[in-house]
């Protein structure tokens, strides 16, 4: 039986250099779940596990019908409700995300809303009630590979932003994360993170 791998299918979303790159992001479907605050925070690490659990259960439940993919890496798209683009200004407390896992196309919402009932009975993890799925469609984006710890992605980010201005670029759209290393396993500084803006 041939394994759906997404990050192979779609290797240029999931792929990026030390220099800015703009690329096109077509649509697709991902679980996702919202919340707000620190994301070295419980509430964080608790949305964190709902997404794998419900992204292990839903890969079993399509393995079994003999379409099986790879649980492909967590991302996340982070805003702050102000006007401002740079979430450091405002408390970590403030901040807003969406965690996401990407699916295959063939993932359709009712057999995703019966698993997670029945993980929810097994787990017993409450957040898996908050866990949708959902489509997202970024279109014309900016990217860039940050390699180090999450405290020095500003660095990274500001080669973006210089990028957008001379490119004649705004922001349209929520930054995005793709977590390419496992932050457990993974010395800070060879942590490796996609960073992506949506422009226009």
């Amino acid at each position: 039986m041939s394994k759906t791998d997404l990050i192979s299918l779609h290797k240029a979303l999931y792929t990026a250099q030390a220099q800015p790159a703009i690329i096109f992001v077509p649509a697709g479907h991902y679980i996702a779940i919202n919340g707000q605050g620190d994301p070295n925070g419980p509430l964080f690490a608790a949305s964190t596990q709902a997404l794998y659990t419900a992204a292990y259960s839903i890969k079993n439940i399509y393995k079994q019908s003999g379409q099986d993919f790879t649980v492909s890496k967590l991302e996340g798209t982070w805003w702050v409700n102000t006007n401002t683009h740079n979430p450091l200004a405002v408390p970590r407390e403030e901040w807003q995300w969406q965690l996401l896992i990407r699916m295959p196309d063939y993932v359709v919402s009712a057999v995703v809303q019966q698993t997670l009932k029945a993980a929810f009975v097994k787990k017993q993890l409450p957040l898996l009630q908050q866990v949708s799925l959902i489509a997202l469609a970024e279109g014309k984006s900016v990217q860039i590979l940050h390699t180090g710890p999450y405290s020095e992605e500003p660095a990274t980010l500001k080669v973006m932003e210089d990028f957008m201005k001379k490119e004649g670029l705004t922001w349209n759209g929520r930054h995005h994360e793709i977590y390419l290393s496992d932050p457990r396993k993974t010395a800070p500084e060879r942590m490796r993170t996609i960073l992506r803006q949506p422009v226009k």
